[in-house]
């Protein structure tokens, strides 16, 4: 295990096959186990091993923890789940608003997490409860289980500003660093890095997606040569990701701004 890179047989990564359909009440923890066994009873050589990130999506954790609405309850769920509106349009073909909020998880995101894929008709499905101690349980479980310290990254799908499209993220971590601090050392020239974190958790749970796919039934991925950003026990969960209050530099979007600005400027009140 080394401080700053991968193995030298590079990253691999792939889909867990074997997984059940998941229901409220399910021991998500035990049904990966069985799984692994399983897996590797045809695979050896994909026996969980020191330093393997399992990434799982959080919807596996949603439908256990019971976080299942009606559909038509889709926009009061998104309301209940909302701490801060930061912008809100109509969408494109009439059907409603896109509402990009903070969730309680404190991740800023369209329609709170709130989400009607791979799940039963009619209904939709909430973000879990926890995702950061639903990760260390299951790490703890899993590391037990195998007698080989893993790390475990809950995934959810995210857009990003200024980008097209939408991308897997950390939203729950555990036995993983979530960030690959390079401050304080120097780049391949002798510069000193000053600004420069990686989110490993990120890209980690973006590799997770790539080969778990969306539509494929495989909702946990294994991935193999990142040890250096595993620990052998608890770390800091994915919540350390999240950027709030004063660190949060785009917490309205630019109409909303805009309309605050002139609220406070006709108020009296002070703009910084």
């Amino acid at each position: 295990m080394t401080d700053h890179h991968a193995s030298e047989d590079g990253l691999q990564a792939w889909a867990l096959p074997g997984l059940p359909e998941i229901h409220p009440g399910d021991d998500v923890a035990e049904l990966i186990s069985r799984a692994l066994v399983t897996h590797a009873g045809l695979r050896p050589e994909r026996r969980p091993q020191p330093g393997d990130v399992l990434v799982i999506t959080s919807k596996i954790l949603s439908k256990a923890e019971g976080r299942i609405v009606q559909a038509a309850d889709r926009e009061d769920a998104i309301t209940r789940e909302t701490i801060r509106e930061v912008a809100s349009r109509p969408r494109a073909d009439g059907a409603g608003r896109t509402r990009i909020v903070e969730n309680r998880l404190g991740i800023v995101g369209a329609a709170a997490g709130v989400d009607a894929s791979n799940t039963a008709a009619g209904t939709v499905l909430l973000l879990p409860e926890d995702p950061d101690a639903s990760a260390e349980m299951i790490r703890r479980t899993l590391s037990e289980t195998f007698d080989a310290a893993l790390g475990v990254i809950i995934s959810d799908t995210l857009g990003r500003a200024w980008r097209t499209g939408q991308t897997d993220i950390a939203i729950g971590a555990a036995g993983v660093r979530t960030v690959h601090d390079h401050r304080g050392g120097t780049d391949g020239h002798g510069r000193a890095l000053e600004a420069t974190q990686i989110a490993v958790a990120d890209e980690l749970a973006a590799m997770g997606d790539l080969v778990k796919g969306k539509a494929s039934g495989h909702p946990v991925a294994v991935i193999r040569g990142a040890a250096h950003l595993v620990h052998p026990g608890p770390t800091p969960g994915a919540r350390t990701l999240v950027r709030t209050g004063d660190q949060d530099m785009f917490r309205l979007g630019t109409e909303e701004a805009m309309a605050e600005g002139y609220r406070r400027a006709l108020a009296g009140e002070p703009l910084s």
